[in-house]
């Protein structure tokens, strides 16, 4: 099936979306259950894709809260200190790691991170990298051409995908429309959620976008 080309960079990951109106936005953390029995034409938010059987690799925001750690793959808040939402961490150490900055109890920086994700909490495996010093994976969905939606077609997508995934917000980071079809970025989708945006909704209207990406 075809796919929209839509590139951004990790970095603009990490930051898209801080002062978006339109678009969908959620805390990232433990996803639904899987579920095989969704009834036809309500598959998305319904079936949700296992944990990832081999390392990823995620950019954002490491958030450091008096020792709470967690992984922002979504919006950030403009505060000083900045807020978001993110995914527990387990294994992360400041030493060693530059690039942050400090405020009250409040420690954080943006960077790559490689680890296991088992649909709850990201334990690190391997020493990040500033986001500064990163050289991110493309970010590449491809289609023949564009999408065909209407300005009002996608707002009531929209709607609908946000409404589907009210049991499970967690997942999802947050949705926007471009050239016609709706662009969706969630924590984590091993092709499973595109699958089902696919059926639900027919190809090149949904672009399902991971967060967490399989280490090449």
């Amino acid at each position: 099936m075809s796919r929209m080309h839509i590139r951004r960079s990790a970095v603009g990951l990490v930051f898209i979306g801080m002062l978006t109106v339109s678009a969908c936005a959620a805390s990232p953390g433990a996803p639904a259950p899987v579920s095989s029995d969704a009834p036809s034409g309500q598959s998305l938010g319904s079936l949700m894709p296992g944990p990832p059987d081999a390392p990823v690799i995620g950019t954002g925001t490491v958030m450091d809260i008096g020792g709470d750690v967690k992984l922002c793959l979504g919006p950030v808040a403009e505060s000083y200190p900045p807020q978001c939402s993110g995914i527990p961490m387990i294994g992360w150490n400041w030493d060693g790691v530059e690039g942050s900055e400090e405020a009250d109890d409040v420690h954080w920086g943006a960077y790559a991170v490689t680890g296991d994700y088992d649909g709850e909490a990201f334990t690190v495996t391997e020493a990040p990298t500033s986001l500064a010093l990163y050289d991110p994976m493309p970010m590449d969905e491809q289609t023949d051409g564009q999408g065909s939606k209407t300005p009002e077609e996608l707002q009531q997508l929209q709607d609908e995908i946000a409404t589907r995934f009210s049991s499970a917000p967690e997942i999802l980071l947050g949705s926007w429309p471009a050239d016609g079809v709706l662009v969706v970025d969630v924590v984590w989708d091993d092709g499973t959620l595109q699958q089902a945006a696919d059926d639900d909704f027919g190809a090149d209207a949904v672009v399902i976008r991971s967060a967490l990406r399989e280490v090449e």
